[in-house]
């Protein structure tokens, strides 16, 4: 069942995929001559000593920008891409044409936020259901819309994920999972009891437990029963009752069961929201809103009500380790952590990670921001420079969480080969949407 899932997961994303490659074309037709490349994500980034091929290559690479007229290098003051905005944003309007900026202006407008915000939010992307990006709020409705139209198609293995995908209380979930695994169970043991055949609509259990979850009478109808009013006693009461004759054998109630179990959910991909900043906006913007939190709304007020007595706190003649436990207790309050990368032109760079993401995934980042394929390494703002050892260390074991600024650098195989001035660090596409202008 975990294969047939997973095929399921991957019919659903080439969907997806050719969906999105638009409308397709005769082979003598002259607009197949113009393919479309998908992109391929970037592997993890290893850190390691630069071999002598890496050496080679970055002199290559100098050698290459060293001889780049000077007319046509990227110039990456405020003023120069203000310019080249409004130039582009005139020929749009002349040409009617789609905009084509990179994905951070999909992200949906919202009411007008704070201005001191780092982020208005954190977004994601749900490549199974299409390339937007939006909201986990926002994508709920839409999984939930996308799941009941495959019911048809693959009803037990649907149902199964609409339970675990379409349901906010985990708890609740794992109740409802508990007690369908119950009744599969008793008639997977028991097939010919009839006793285990019936589920009274009215039993308490079933009434809290399992009518509340989406999915769970779906799954009930791919696993065979059928609702049905019986009469007892004088008195009639309405059942799902279970009908050999409606599966093809014991083994569809074991397979159902095991997908159950399995827990497989649609799954949301965390959008870095990669915004440009100049120093300025860097220093206004700050705040980070709610949803950087592992807390709820109000606990987050008790969490400020708290800081008066903090400060007492403070007032305190306190050990090393009753620190120590403070600032992990604090740092477990988020389950997003704002990285922003300063270089050597003053601007910034921003991303949006999960606190467990490893450091290595900063690395693959800023790499994949940047206009060359130079080495680098990133530091804090007291010198120190992350090693090789830290790759695989999480934001939250670095402490970089809630929210960080790392130094940009050139590798010191390098350093001194590269131009001081004039020099494009991220991608120029990038650069267009530098905020505030």
């Amino acid at each position: 069942m975990a294969e047939k899932i997973r095929n399921f997961f991957a019919k659903k994303k080439r969907d997806a995929l050719f969906k999105g490659l638009g409308p397709g074309h005769k082979l003598n037709d002259s607009a197949s001559s113009s393919t479309s490349s998908v992109p391929k994500p970037k592997e993890s980034i290893k850190r390691s000593e630069p071999t002598e091929a890496t050496r080679q290559a970055a002199e290559a690479a100098l050698i290459r920008l060293s001889g780049q007229k000077k007319d046509t290098q990227f110039n990456t003051s405020a003023a120069a891409i203000r310019t080249k905005v409004i130039q582009k944003l005139e020929a749009e309007k002349k040409a009617s044409s789609v905009d084509a900026t990179p994905h951070t202006s999909n992200i949906p407008e919202h009411l007008e936020a704070s201005p001191h915000l780092a982020v208005r939010g954190v977004y994601f992307r749900c490549p199974l259901i299409s390339e937007e990006i939006l909201t986990k709020e926002e994508w709920r409705p839409k999984i939930k819309e996308f799941l009941f139209q495959q019911l048809e198609e693959e009803r037990a293995l649907t149902a199964c994920l609409i339970i675990h995908s379409c349901n906010f209380s985990r708890s609740k979930v794992t109740e409802c999972v508990d007690l369908l695994v119950r009744y599969l169970d008793n008639i997977i043991g028991n097939p010919s009891e009839t006793k285990f055949h019936k589920i009274r609509c009215s039993n308490a259990n079933f009434k809290d437990k399992v009518l509340p979850i989406l999915g769970s009478t779906e799954l009930l109808y791919a696993a065979g029963f059928r609702q049905q009013t019986i009469a007892l006693n004088e008195a009639e009461d309405d059942f799902w009752v279970f009908h050999p004759e409606n599966i093809e054998g014991i083994e569809d109630l074991q397979s159902i069961r095991e997908s159950l179990k399995l827990g497989s959910r649609v799954e949301l991909e965390l959008d870095r929201n990669v915004q440009v900043l100049n120093a300025g906006e860097a220093i206004k913007r700050i705040e980070l809103p709610s949803d950087f939190y592992a807390l709820t709304a109000d606990e987050i007020k008790k969490e400020q009500q708290a800081k008066s007595e903090a400060m007492d706190k403070q007032m305190q003649l306190r050990t090393k380790a009753m620190r120590e436990k403070d600032e992990i207790r604090e740092i477990k309050k988020y389950k997003f952590a704002l990285i922003r990368i300063r270089f050597p032109d003053g601007l910034y760079l921003q991303g949006t990670f999960y606190v467990y993401e490893k450091f290595s995934e900063v690395l693959n980042f800023v790499q994949n921001n940047l206009d060359s394929d130079l080495p680098f390494v990133l530091a804090v703002s007291t010198s120190h420079k992350f090693e090789n050892s830290d790759s695989d260390q999480s934001l939250q074991q670095l402490k970089l969480v809630p929210a960080s600024t790392l130094i940009f650098q050139w590798d010191p195989s390098i350093a001194d080969s590269v131009p001081k001035e004039n020099f494009t660090y991220l991608k120029p596409e990038l650069l267009m949407t530098l905020q505030s202008l």
